[in-house]
């Protein structure tokens, strides 16, 4: 009998586990058969950042949460190829909240180095779109573990286009025994459906195959999608450097202007030439 009284607080204690293991494992199921899965969905891919060096492009996943709770991001397995060759790539942060009863947006930014993609960027400049693939997994915390969603996906994204350079008709505005001072209007437009930063454009000029000075805009800024930046650019001629182009200066006609130069955005130098019969005005 007394060992009987010794044994009752473990087996009171056995069967209250065995109850609350039983209370869990119902509670688990419940929670199982009322937990709906979210749902993860490409929504789109998009230049965040753009010059003639490099471009940041996100890759933007929509998930939709349909639970009456909140859920976290737990884990993340992201890479990003353009062209075939993996890039440096950004995802969100571990621990994000995705909210209850809503969609969330995640942005998974990657920074492409065109220099990393081709060994002449002109010449991936020169093309219209470059293939971009994106492969890896999203683990989200829910009350009945972490969920894996696939992250692959595959699609282009629009390679930024060196501006369009082009020379109005030329002013001149003082004629002397030795020179002349001719001011050229020059037009630079965005070809891009995004913004695109000019830090400068620079180089020798001919006129009438004659060398006869250097012009450079200075900083450009940035330049809006599909906008125009008209800059007038002052140089002053000296007729004995510049024989083959006197008559043009003196009292106005057409003649030959060959701008040799460069074009620089986001650090990178393009070169420049730039091709035009120009009539000469006073």
């Amino acid at each position: 009998m007394t060992m009987n009284l010794k044994n009752r607080p473990l087996l009171l204690a056995a069967t209250l586990g065995l109850v609350l293991l039983a209370g869990c494992a119902s509670m688990q199921k419940m929670l199982k058969n009322a937990f709906q899965k979210p749902r993860l969905t490409f929504k789109t891919a998009r230049l965040s950042q753009a010059s003639l060096s490099d471009a940041t492009v996100d890759l933007v996943y929509q998930i939709e949460n349909p639970n009456p709770l909140g859920l976290s991001l737990a884990s993340i397995d992201y890479a990003f190829f353009v062209e075939d060759k993996q890039v440096v790539a950004g995802t969100p942060p571990k621990g994000l909240n995705i909210a209850a009863r809503g969609k969330s947006d995640l942005t998974f930014p990657a920074n492409v180095k065109f220099a990393d993609i081709a060994p002449v960027v002109t010449t991936f400049l020169n093309k219209d779109s470059a293939r971009y693939k994106a492969q890896g997994s999203l683990g989200i915390q829910t009350p009945i573990g972490v969920l894996k969603f696939p992250l692959s996906h595959e699609g282009v994204f629009e390679v930024p286009k060196i501006p369009q350079v082009q020379f109005e008709a030329p002013r001149i505005t003082n004629v002397t025994l030795q020179g002349a001072t001719v001011e050229f209007p020059l037009t630079v437009k965005n070809r891009n459906s995004f913004p695109l930063p000019v830090a400068g454009i620079s180089g020798g000029l001919k006129v009438a195959g004659a060398s006869v000075g250097n012009l450079n805009t200075g900083d450009l800024g940035l330049l809006e999608p599909g906008g125009t930046k008209q800059v007038t650019l002052p140089l002053t001629i000296n007729f004995l450097s510049a024989v083959s182009a006197v008559n043009a200066l003196r009292s106005g006609g057409s003649a030959q202007v060959k701008w040799d130069g460069k074009l620089v955005s986001g650090g990178q130098n393009v070169p420049l030439d730039v091709s035009q019969l120009l009539n000469f005005r006073r």
